[in-house]
């Protein structure tokens, strides 16, 4: 099914344990196209701070409701790697924080998801990401960008 990518900003972010915020932007990988996270504001309970979330983490969009239900709780989110929101996402920044969550590198396989053609059912869970990981290492500097200058696009993705 496709959606326009701007029906993402807006929609309510939620994770097990109560309400994360609104996304308001996404971030693209600059090869393939694919969307890498989600720029969620968190508005009062973290004092605004802007994160990032990856798609690794949501388990449920109702479209309808406009929410989309995340496999994080809200002290993994507030205790998460900063990152400048307001830039690109280096290699170095992605390193820090899948291995943060315990996601598999995206890059380190022949799919648009590493090992997968989609994000979901790839994720490790919290606890084994504190054990050292024998990922590929990141190759040069590419980036995640923020698509706020890259006018409109569609998406593609399979419910369920």
């Amino acid at each position: 099914m496709l959606r326009d990518a701007s029906e993402l900003k807006g929609l309510a972010i939620r994770a097990t344990d109560g309400e994360l915020g609104t996304a308001e932007e996404f971030y693209f990988d600059d090869d393939s196209w694919a969307i890498r996270y989600l720029r969620v504001e968190t508005g009062g309970w973290l004092n605004g701070k802007q994160v990032l979330i990856s798609p690794y983490s949501i388990v449920r969009t109702d479209w309808a409701a406009r929410q989309v239900d995340v496999a994080l709780t809200k002290e993994q989110v507030e205790k998460s790697p900063s990152i400048d929101t307001h830039k690109p996402v280096s290699r170095q920044h992605e390193v820090a924080y899948l291995g943060y969550y315990g996601y598999p590198y995206y890059w380190g396989g022949p799919y648009l998801w590493g090992s997968g053609y989609y994000p979901s059912g790839l994720a490790i869970p919290r606890i084994a990401s504190q054990e050292k990981q024998d990922w590929p290492k990141p190759r040069g500097g590419k980036r995640n960008a923020p698509a706020q200058h890259c006018g409109r696009y569609w998406l593609s993705y399979r419910s369920g």
